[in-house]
């Protein structure tokens, strides 16, 4: 999948969860970034943007990215999900790449590809 356009060079998990932090500290929001504050607010922006695909055909959602206005909304709640994510990670010492790459493993192991067993 092509970046998103206008998406800047060298961006990595890492370097995004140290902007985070940077952000909240600078803020003093810490005391507040607990686990399960995190989740709670990632499970909030997550039904967020469940909201803009609610009411939509299969066939409109496959097409919600054409409107501009729409688009802009979903990538804003995608990236709100990604960054109480990324925090909940950073606070609880998570590799999401890592625990990510591990999953997989797991579900090719449990739900073969057919032909494969």
């Amino acid at each position: 999948m092509p970046p998103e356009p206008g998406a800047p060079e060298g961006l990595d998990v890492a370097r995004l969860q140290r902007r985070l932090a940077d952000f909240a500290a600078a803020r003093n929001w810490q005391p507040y970034h607990t686990p399960k504050n995190l989740a709670a607010a990632l499970s909030v922006e997550a039904s967020e943007l469940v909201e803009i695909f609610q009411w939509l055909t299969p066939e409109e959602s496959g097409r919600v990215m054409d409107d501009p206005a729409t688009a802009h909304r979903v990538r804003d709640e995608v990236a709100d999900v990604l960054a109480y994510l990324l925090q909940l990670c950073d606070v609880l010492g998570i590799d999401a790449l890592a625990a990510l790459d591990a999953k997989i493993d797991r579900n090719e192991e449990r739900f073969p590809a057919p032909g494969t067993d």
